[in-house]
């Protein structure tokens, strides 16, 4: 259980200040000058020994994310880019960060630009963000008026940092497809290799982070990555902004220590289940891209990246949405599909006509208005797009469906059996 004193974002509900002098009463900006005098190397080495993953969903390491810039420069500018479309359903913690503790993403970009050669930093918003874009533009302009940023600023190394407005689609919180966003382009991901590090935004050397796991690197720097590999599970280390919705009594983004039970965290934070625990019915425990658990799956396990994969699923985001038993649950599943559909670019066979065959399979099966038969078809097909497109949205679109008839498929087969057996009595 996370301690009061080693909380990161403190204040994560907007309690204080959420400008320059709030941000230094909380210890923001202390000792940058010093973190960025020990060298681009001690940093890496420092975010490496802290174990910190990346916290937009993925979970690859940071610091060896960060090494993978090339040391030297071969002429072409180095470019750090923050991922703020914060687009996936259930998922509402970055958005926490950008409206109520901006000067922690601000002070992340100048170390993590500092660590990878960079000197600008392009920080690309959700177009449906208006006030966490206004506050994090303030901070921006109140770090340049301080001269924390900026050429010839306090810290020694010139930074520029951009708040970019994104058009709100969902495509575009896939890495390539937002640098091709940035530059003007139509949002569609790009095909690796080239990676980023290599040919990012404008050709150039780029590497793509979380607004999460740029914010929580100052702190980690100023008290030592064994501070915060010290918390947590092994590989699973740190603090961890969760984000709970849905049937729970008191719905909260709230920080964690990783590898909390689920139950724990759900009593501590959310009050319980709405109606109890003998409610409860399933779990998306990673935001919408991520198969849902059962209530029997879900109850005990430690919230962390390995152990809900061993189950199955994943803690990708950490937004955990949570279903009582007054839940529909292949309609709730349908309509995720459509989400899917809806968003998917068309830029790949699999996912432009896949996406929308399952959900109108989905909608079918949300009357009953199917066969059996086409439970084990529909799966076959969400295995025919998962892993056969350039991005990960044909996964995200797949994943649902497979947690759906994994783990629920008996509620699919009575929904059948239902509809089959009124359409006979009407036939009669």
């Amino acid at each position: 259980m996370l301690q009061d004193q080693d909380r990161i974002f403190t204040n994560i509900y907007g309690r204080h200040d959420w400008g320059l002098q709030g941000a230094l009463k909380r210890g923001q900006w202390d000792g940058t000058k010093e973190i960025l005098a020990k060298g681009r190397d001690w940093i890496i080495n420092e975010m490496k020994a802290s174990g910190l993953r990346g916290r937009g969903g993925a979970g690859f390491p940071t610091g060896l994310k960060w090494s993978f810039m090339p040391k030297q420069s071969d002429g072409r500018p180095h470019y750090l880019v923050v991922n703020a479309d914060e687009s996936e359903p259930g998922t509402c913690k970055d958005r926490e960060i950008l409206r109520h503790d901006p000067h922690h993403l601000v002070e992340g970009c100048l170390i993590a630009g500092f660590a990878m050669g960079a000197h600008h930093a392009y920080i690309y918003v959700r177009g449906e963000f208006i006030r966490e874009r206004e506050h994090l533009q303030a901070a921006v302009d109140q770090a340049y008026e301080a001269g924390l940023i900026g050429k010839n600023n306090k810290h020694g190394y010139d930074f520029d940092i951009v708040v970019h407005h994104g058009a709100g689609a969902y495509i575009c919180g896939e890495e390539t497809a937002l640098l091709e966003s940035l530059e003007g382009k139509k949002g569609q991901p790009r095909l690796k290799p080239p990676f980023p590090a290599n040919v990012g935004l404008y050709g150039c050397p780029t590497t793509v982070n979380n607004v999460e796991s740029i914010a929580v690197a100052p702190t980690i720097l100023r008290r030592g990555g064994a501070w915060f590999a010290g918390m947590g599970r092994p590989n699973n280390t740190g603090t961890k902004l969760f984000c709970v919705s849905g049937h729970v009594n008191k719905p909260a983004t709230f920080e964690e220590e990783l590898g909390v039970p689920f139950r724990e965290m759900i009593d501590k934070h959310c009050g319980g289940i709405r109606g109890g625990w003998d409610n409860l019915l399933a779990v998306i425990p990673g935001g919408s891209s991520v198969p849902c658990l059962t209530a029997e799956q879900v109850i005990d396990v430690p919230m962390d990246f390995d152990s809900l994969r061993n189950l199955g699923s994943g803690l990708g985001t950490a937004a955990v949405i949570v279903m009582d038993k007054s839940t529909d649950i292949v309609k709730a599943i349908a309509r995720l599909s459509y989400f899917y559909k809806h968003e998917s670019c068309g830029q790949c066979t699999p996912c432009r006509e896949g996406t929308g065959w399952m959900w109108r399979v989905m909608e079918r099966m949300v009357k009953g208005q199917a066969e059996k038969r086409e439970i084990d078809m529909l799966f076959q097909v969400t295995k025919q797009v998962e892993g056969h497109t350039i991005c990960a949205l044909g996964d995200a679109a797949a994943w649902p469906i497979q947690g759906l008839i994994k783990n629920f498929r008996p509620v699919i087969e009575a929904r059948i059996d239902q509809y089959h057996r009124s359409h006979a009595v009407a036939a009669e």
